[in-house]
């Protein structure tokens, strides 16, 4: 929808950015970020987008409403030092930078609160624009406020949107409630509404690539925006950010082509793990499991995360790339898959009853289950030889999953990874490993594992001499 994005600082304000947090998890973030983002952009401001936290889903409606890729900000995954340089080499095109938050603004890991979105914020020096949730509340709405305010002094919330409100009546008695006893002013007041506009599944909201009307669920967002909060006084309480701009290294001749299959069902990629092949020299070549009859040309696959099941019956009636991929790695070509890109790689998935017969590259049963079966960050030991990491390397990433290991052969020689946190694949291990594929349930950040990256460019030059 943003066909008429300015040029960067089209409208002469520099840029300037905010921290959209909440209260807690669906509170309602996700509908004022992107409607923020969406309004901005469409008003012809270049917005750069953020996710705090690992996000696919949120991160991908972020990207639709900016007309441009939302990369993903957590300083669990990554150094501090990365993390800020990622960050500030991101938005010198910026008018406006947009940060989602996740869960509640103080929300971590352990009784500190570490990596909150509220020690995200204070670490890149930015304010917050607070929305809270008003269902069945008056006055007590700001004693939340004023309680977010003074539990930590560090933070600055600078605005607050109220949202889910009753009617003009108790829109007006909360306003005043928290402008009284908090000084910060209410940006807005979103109404309750009957109609959710992103619509729900069993991991969340729908990705944008499987929602038929993502440019109608965008429009309404900006316009909701629009209407109800007060964009002109955002942009005021938003803060001047300084950028750092980022040397672009050349690529040299020697590149090599990686497929990265890309559609409906795998769409689980951040945009810093294809950055920082293409750094490398890799060719991204994108790849539809469910219409491309075989594998193209090329020197590795990558198949991350996403939602197979949902397209678990045209990816199996997709026999012939199936075996495409099937004969490819008994070749030896190196294939690297994250979570759905496991499941791919297994035996048959059954879902709903239904069974669905899959690449049968690892001898493994999957199916989906209606409670989740493992969520949070994972950190791992790499203990077995495969074609991407060295022995002993150590990597933390997330695992978010439904999905449960219904057969397999039991055997522990078939696993690299040792799970220090987290469920992996089973018995405390992750990492299944056949001739040079690796195929995991915890997706990584490229930036809070750098030796993701050159491994996956190694083994791709590997594969590519062995074969002339």
């Amino acid at each position: 929808m943003n066909k008429n994005r300015g040029n960067s600082n089209s409208k002469g304000h520099g840029c300037r950015g905010i921290v959209v947090a909440g209260l807690s998890g669906g509170s309602g973030k996700s509908v004022v970020s992107v409607g923020i983002t969406a309004a901005l952009a469409g008003q012809g401001y270049n917005v750069v987008p953020f996710k705090k936290g690992p996000d696919y889903i949120d991160a991908g409606w972020l990207g639709l409403a900016a007309g441009t890729p939302c990369c993903n900000l957590d300083p669990y995954l990554m150094k501090r030092d990365i993390m800020i340089d990622s960050f500030r080499s991101r938005i010198c095109s910026a008018d406006y930078v947009i940060l989602e938050g996740n869960r509640g603004v103080f929300d971590g890991v352990d009784l500190e609160g570490s990596f909150s979105t509220a020690e995200l914020a204070v670490t890149l020096q930015m304010p917050v624009l607070l929305v809270v949730d008003c269902t069945k509340a008056t006055r007590t709405v700001a004693a939340l406020v004023s309680g977010c305010q003074a539990f930590d002094p560090r933070l600055e919330i600078r605005g607050v949107v109220l949202n889910r409100v009753g009617g003009s009546r108790h829109e007006s008695i909360v306003r005043r409630a928290v402008e009284h006893y908090t000084d910060i002013p209410v940006i807005g007041a979103l109404p309750r509404s009957a109609q959710d506009v992103f619509p729900q599944r069993h991991l969340g909201v729908t990705p944008g690539p499987e929602h038929d009307q993502a440019e109608q669920a965008l429009t309404t967002l900006a316009a909701r925006v629009e209407k109800y909060l007060d964009l002109e006084k955002l942009k005021d309480v938003m803060v001047s950010l300084s950028c750092s701009p980022k040397e672009v290294l050349s690529r040299g001749q020697d590149n090599v082509r990686i497929g990265v299959i890309r559609d409906a069902a795998f769409q689980f990629y951040y945009q810093e793990n294809l950055e920082a092949l293409i750094a490398l020299g890799g060719e991204i070549v994108e790849i539809n499991a469910l219409t491309a009859g075989e594998l193209p040309g090329i020197d590795a696959l990558y198949i991350g995360g996403g939602f197979p099941e949902t397209s678990a019956r045209e990816l199996a009636a997709n026999k012939s790339f199936l075996a495409s991929v099937r004969e490819k790695a008994d070749s030896g070509l190196p294939i690297y898959a994250e979570c759905g890109g496991l499941i791919y790689l297994g035996r048959d998935m059954k879902v709903d009853g239904q069974e669905y017969r899959l690449a049968d590259v690892f001898p493994v049963s999957f199916s989906l289950q209606r409670k989740p079966q493992a969520h949070g960050y994972t950190n791992l030991q790499v203990t077995g030889d495969n074609s991407f990491y060295p022995v002993g390397t150590r990597i933390s990433g997330h695992e978010f999953r439904y999905s449960r290991v219904d057969v397999w052969p039991n055997d522990p020689g078939m696993l690299a990874l040792r799970m220090d946190r987290g469920v992996g694949f089973a018995g405390g291990w992750d990492g299944l490993v056949y001739k040079n594929v690796l195929a995991m349930y915890s997706h990584i950040h490229a930036l809070g594992t750098p030796q993701w990256a050159p491994g996956m460019i190694d083994a791709a030059k590997r594969y590519r001499r062995d074969q002339a």
